[in-house]
């Protein structure tokens, strides 16, 4: 399996298109959106942003671990990238008329809650939580963001893309994984560990900010999902978790 993927240039990140550009068709002003809507937006989009910045933090202090200086080299170029995704964001929350740092601060206990109880022991954990760990928040996101104005929904997608985790990831653990299979199930464990934590600060955050909550069941006459549909959701979160740890060889 290629690595390519893991060193991929900085500017290859994914660009922000216009509102005029948008491919949902013509899209709304954000002039006709409800004050509540803008606020519950600038809450979600201010958790993806600390979320964000904690990744490119963790991501920086993880390359300390590497065995070598081609994988520093590659979790340092990953971490830049978190932090570039934070820009999009930046903008879309200025757009709605509050500033990054204030949409951030009711999400920094919780996420750094989440990382303290998740702190890596070795290289190898720290590979699965920046594959696992990371995505289980992001697919979380994805749904919300489906439900969102074309515009932010935009946003959310291109901050969350991937930024080379995947094949470096994958490549790395099962190569390690074939040369030492206890490895295997303690890495199991960990992937099993990140879920249940992952479960547990969503949790926290939708009971601290209904807010979020809010934009799940539908706003500003959007179509949203209902008891069924949330439970839908989970199940499909759950699958994808489940075909990632498949993916690492950690499926048992």
């Amino acid at each position: 399996m290629s690595d390519t993927t893991s060193s991929r240039p900085l500017e290859d990140a994914p660009k922000l298109v216009p509102a005029a550009q948008m491919p949902d068709g013509a899209p709304e002003e954000d002039g006709a959106l409800s004050q509540e809507y803008r606020d519950a937006v600038v809450d979600l989009l201010g958790a993806i942003a600390y979320g964000e910045i904690s990744a490119f933090e963790r991501l920086a202090e993880d390359s300390q671990l590497a065995p070598d200086l081609t994988d520093k080299l590659t979790m340092a170029t990953m971490a830049a990238t978190q932090l570039r995704h934070v820009e999009g964001l930046r903008a879309r929350i200025e757009e709605l008329g509050s500033d990054l740092l204030t949409a951030m601060a009711p999400f920094e206990g919780s996420i750094d809650r989440f990382h303290e109880h998740t702190a890596p022991r070795d290289w190898f954990e720290s590979l699965v939580k920046a594959y696992v760990g990371d995505q289980l928040a992001a697919d979380f996101f994805r749904e919300i963001a489906q439900v969102l104005d074309p515009r932010t929904r935009h946003v959310i997608l291109a901050a969350l893309s991937d930024v080379g985790t995947t094949d470096f990831v994958i490549h790395r653990v099962n190569r390690a994984i074939a040369a030492d299979h206890r490895l295997g199930g303690r890495l199991a464990l960990w992937g099993r560990r990140l879920m249940g934590e992952a479960l547990i600060q969503g949790q926290r955050v939708a009971a601290e900010r209904d807010s979020l909550v809010a934009l799940l069941g539908g706003s500003d006459g959007r179509p949203g999902m209902d008891l069924a549909e949330i439970g839908r959701m989970f199940t499909r979160l759950t699958e994808k978790h489940a075909k990632r740890m498949e993916k690492l060889g950690l499926d048992h």
